[in-house]
């Protein structure tokens, strides 16, 4: 018998739940440790979206989309994560981003 993918648990729960963030961050996380980035970055977008001072969203939405050549939709994502990570006292976070966008 095959264990069901994590993906696949996830992507269960948020079809019983869609509006639960925490559910969609997981699946995110699943769907990038698949390799299926283009997959995640609508449920990166919708938990950004829904919590204004959540940061990780924010980081792991523009690294994903900087991996798919969208640098461009990524660079807001990055510099609100930055700003973020600064207003927040998360100082390796702040170091990956500044990294990240040349600063």
């Amino acid at each position: 018998m095959t264990t069901p993918s994590r993906s696949a648990h996830f992507t269960a729960l948020v079809a019983g739940q869609p509006d639960n963030e925490l559910f969609r961050f997981s699946l995110a996380q699943a769907l990038l440790s698949e390799s299926r980035g283009a997959e995640a970055v609508e449920h990166l977008r919708f938990c950004a979206d829904k919590k204004a001072d959540w940061m990780m969203p924010r980081i792991l939405l523009g690294k994903t989309l900087l991996h798919l050549s969208r640098r461009d939709e990524a660079l807001p994502w990055l510099n609100e994560a930055l700003q973020l990570a600064i207003a927040q006292d998360h100082e390796d976070p702040e170091t990956e981003l500044r990294a990240l966008l040349g600063l």
